[in-house]
């Protein structure tokens, strides 16, 4: 079993860690006695989980109430870590829109592109440069399996976490030279707050964030990326077999069941 705190250091920095994902992150790095840097907008949120994991393991946590969106986020969020030196980074952070691409307002889809790939980008790149000078380290990058193929009325959501992917698998192999581990986590329909965000119906048999999140971490450092839970696997697969075109509208057709295609 890999030892977190010898291999990353102290510290691990999780974005969107308030609900869900990024939440269960916090609390499995906590079990690892690795001290954690919460980052969301929701600050009542993130002072309760803090509470919780400080009572829990005995570890330090700092929060930080932050919006990924905000253009100059990272100065506030570097002037708040400083002192800690970050070893493990879980670009969690994100967000859907569904519904027709056209009846989306532009500033709501540039605000996904913002928080989904840009903040991702600029974390992943001011503390991959400190990883490698101190030749260790991990990053974490949250995608979903919505990145394999288009997705028909949540189209600029799975652009953007096929962004996320095709960055994470690219670092993998550019950073492990440097000794800094890269994973790209791809879940399915996961028990989290998402679909109520996004808008529509919530997924049928959504999986546990749990096991999501424990197989993220039993595979970083083993494999560039992971897609969680069997379904999700065997879809996956089928989208190298078969036409793109096909995938597409087989996953327009799942949309619509799940009333996300908006007007007629």
């Amino acid at each position: 079993m890999t030892n977190f705190r010898e291999k990353y250091g102290a510290w691990a920095l999780i974005t969107g860690a308030s609900s869900g994902i990024g939440a269960e992150f916090a609390r499995q790095l906590a079990a690892k006695k690795l001290d954690l840097i919460l980052v969301a907008r929701r600050k009542n949120r993130l002072v309760k989980l803090a509470k919780e994991l400080r009572a829990q393991h005995g570890i330090e946590i700092k929060t930080v109430p932050l919006d990924l969106a905000k253009p100059g986020f990272l100065k506030t969020l570097l002037r708040q870590v400083a002192t800690s030196n970050v070893g493990l980074l879980v670009n969690n952070a994100g967000f859907g829109i569904a519904g027709s691409f056209t009846d989306q307002p532009l500033e709501d889809e540039l605000r996904m592109l913002d928080v989904n790939c840009r903040a991702a980008l600029i974390l992943a790149h001011e503390f991959a440069n400190r990883m490698v000078q101190h030749r260790r380290g991990g990053i974490i990058m949250v995608s979903s399996v919505a990145a394999f193929q288009g997705v028909p009325f949540m189209s600029h959501y799975a652009a953007t976490k096929a962004y996320d992917l095709i960055l994470g698998e690219g670092l993998y192999h550019e950073l492990k030279r440097f000794g800094v581990d890269v994973l790209t986590l791809c879940p399915g329909a996961t028990a989290t707050e998402f679909a109520q965000v996004a808008g529509g119906k919530d997924f049928p048999q959504a999986m546990a964030v749990a096991p999501v999140v424990a197989e993220a971490l039993d595979a970083l450092g083993k494999k560039s990326h992971v897609v969680t839970g069997a379904k999700n696997k065997l879809s996956v697969f089928a989208t190298r077999l078969l036409p793109r075109r096909l995938t597409s509208y087989a996953a327009m057709q799942v949309m619509r069941r799940l009333g996300r295609s908006g007007r007629a």
